[in-house]
């Protein structure tokens, strides 16, 4: 009985991560991958359908598939993910233009994001 409570919670949370790494898309604030990585830990012990799934898509499962076997993302990914934060948060920032306090926030948020990203090993060649 537990053991079925714990796979549907984790597949239940698996959908929840999902969707907030989908939102993740569109919203600055709110970072794709490590909602995806959480999504495919949890539909790992859940849903090996799923899993496999998300670990062979084509925008991000060599990303997850990656992370799951070295834990490390490749240069390109933290270039890629640089410019989406600096564009998204630059226009979030210009858009509250005149509003000081929240362009501060935004702009340390956005400093933490990216000091956590880059400090993600990264792929070694070869």
């Amino acid at each position: 009985m537990i053991k079925h409570l714990r796979r549907y919670v984790l597949f239940m949370l698996g959908g929840l991560f999902f969707c907030l790494g989908l939102v993740g898309v569109l919203l600055p604030i709110l970072p794709t991958t490590p909602f995806m990585i959480l999504a495919a830990m949890c539909f790992a012990s859940s849903s090996p359908k799923f899993h496999q799934a998300l670990l062979n898509n084509r925008y991000f499962g060599d990303d997850l598939r990656r992370w799951e076997a070295t834990r490390t993302m490749k240069r390109r990914t933290k270039k890629r993910a640089t410019a989406v934060i600096m564009l998204s948060f630059s226009i979030s920032i210009a858009v509250l233009w005149g509003e000081l306090i929240l362009q501060s926030m935004l702009l340390t948020l956005a400093i933490l994001l990216l000091y956590f990203l880059w400090k993600i090993s990264e792929e070694k060649a070869g």
